[in-house]
């Protein structure tokens, strides 16, 4: 098949970008792909952010499967961390920062003035790029949310709650006996998976994850995906990474953001072996980013 027959064209009104020679979008730009999930959990119709007067992310259109791992991927300062962010309102706490469109989550919209944000951001939780547990100890990191939100009627419900969320998080039989000693002093992957027992301890519908290994060696980096693989049994995750080789690994369907634009999103294994976008194959095989 020829080249022209099996990427979008985007051959017309070349620009530069990080060295490499692409194509922009233009107004009537489409995503690529299959940008609908049969179970969606989350959908998002035409977002676009805008900080003060500069435009952050374009209209974006997608839909976040239930039980479903998305990777979301793309050169630095595409947009990818600040759309994530969209979808539990982080953005809401950076001056300036104004959105659009439409999003929901089981059919209900995130951004209705009325909508409680700290009981949003227990259903969709939010795992963060540089593990940060709080400056107390183990057993407190886990137990702060329960304890704000009011899941735990006793002592003993509490207990079970920490020590369900370190299992999930597969790091009980590490900590188990020593609850008591400060998060901080953890190793680092040992502080990630400590961040993620943080935020399933109150039972979110959807966990967040912004490169939540890239501060982590290869060893804790493989403990954080095999504990992906087996969250996903119980929630739905979305993921930001750099890695293409962690994005294939983890995920079942992938979005390829530039320059604040939703190129492309599909099935994981066919945006990396027949993307649709010539951005995208670009992407995937080191010409861009």
């Amino acid at each position: 098949m020829a080249a022209n027959e099996t990427f979008v064209n985007v051959t017309a009104g070349l620009e530069k970008y990080e060295g490499a020679t692409v194509a922009p979008l233009g107004d009537d730009f489409e995503t690529v792909g299959e940008i609908y999930s049969e179970s969606p959990r989350i959908t998002v119709r035409s977002v676009s952010v805008f900080y003060g007067d500069k435009l952050g992310i374009r209209d974006v259109s997608i839909d976040v499967g239930t039980n479903e791992v998305i990777a979301m991927v793309g050169p630095s300062g595409c947009g990818k961390s600040t759309f994530l962010r969209c979808l539990n309102r982080m953005n809401d706490t950076i001056d300036g920062c104004r959105i659009t469109g439409e999003i929901k989550l089981d059919g209900q919209d995130i951004y209705d003035p009325k909508l409680d944000v700290v009981p949003l951001r227990a259903r969709i939780g939010m795992v963060f790029q540089k593990p940060n547990p709080f400056p107390k100890s183990i057993y407190d990191n886990v137990a702060y949310g329960p304890r704000i939100h009011g899941l735990a009627e006793s002592r003993h419900d509490l207990d079970e709650i920490v020590k369900t969320s370190l299992e999930r998080a597969g790091l009980w039989a590490e900590v188990s006996d020593r609850l008591d000693s400060p998060g901080t002093g953890l190793s680092g992957g040992q502080q990630q998976r400590l961040c993620i027992a943080r935020a399933i301890a109150v039972s979110p519908e959807v966990v967040l994850m912004d490169e939540p290994c890239s501060a982590l060696d290869p060893i804790a980096t493989a403990r954080i995906e095999e504990l992906i693989a087996e969250l996903r049994e119980q929630f739905t995750i979305a993921i930001v990474t750099h890695s293409m080789q962690q994005a294939a690994r983890v995920s079942q369907r992938t979005a390829y953001f530039h320059l604040g634009r939703l190129v492309e999103v599909g099935e994981t294994s066919r945006i990396f072996t027949n993307p649709r976008h010539k951005l995208t194959e670009d992407y995937i095989t080191g010409r861009v980013g």
